[in-house]
């Protein structure tokens, strides 16, 4: 990435800014570790949730402190001002079966999945991390989603399933993975 530029590739005021949509896996516990790398990295951030991922799957306060702003769940009501402003980039993490699913079918029934529908038909840059169990991905759901989107220009990063290795350890969720992948656009 350049640097910061507007719908038409122009210059644009301020750093660069990341929309950050966070799904409802265990490891969205870790999503602090995105905002602080994207922050690093001198983006700004706004975080969005889906509903399920609000309900304790991360710490919002301080996701909320680190971000400076409010995390976005629910539409805003007409005449409300935008709480963020455009997205230059769109990371979407951990990114769940249902919600993939919903996004490559255009099922757009909460905030998060409309902003991911939305950022594609923007030409915002998407990046993806996917938390799906070995099980669900074996669906063929799964897998036409998965072509859809990156026929959409949506950039994956692996799959991670969760599971712990043959040693039992469980492997790290590479949160900048996705940075990498929006930056590399």
């Amino acid at each position: 990435m350049t640097g910061p530029t507007d719908r038409e590739g122009t210059a644009s005021r301020g750093a660069p800014f990341l929309y950050v949509v966070v799904c409802a896996a265990g490891v969205a516990s870790g999503v602090s570790k995105l905002v602080t790398a994207a922050q690093e990295r001198d983006w700004e951030v706004g975080v969005l949730a889906t509903p399920t991922a609000l309900d304790g799957f991360f710490d919002t306060a301080g996701v909320e402190a680190l971000t400076g702003r409010p995390i976005r769940s629910a539409w805003r009501r007409p005449g409300d001002p935008r709480p963020f402003p455009p997205p230059d980039a769109v990371v979407v993490a951990p990114v769940t079966f249902n919600t993939l699913n919903k996004w490559a079918q255009g099922l757009a029934d909460t905030l998060a999945v409309a902003t991911l529908c939305e950022a594609s038909g923007l030409g915002v840059p998407v990046a993806a991390l996917p938390c799906v169990a070995d099980a669900l991905a074996a669906h063929p759901a799964y897998r036409e989603s998965l072509a859809r989107l990156r026929g959409m220009g949506v950039r994956f990063a692996a799959r991670h399933s969760g599971e712990p290795d043959e040693h039992g350890v469980r492997p790290e969720f590479d949160w900048e993975r996705a940075l990498d992948l929006i930056e590399d656009h």
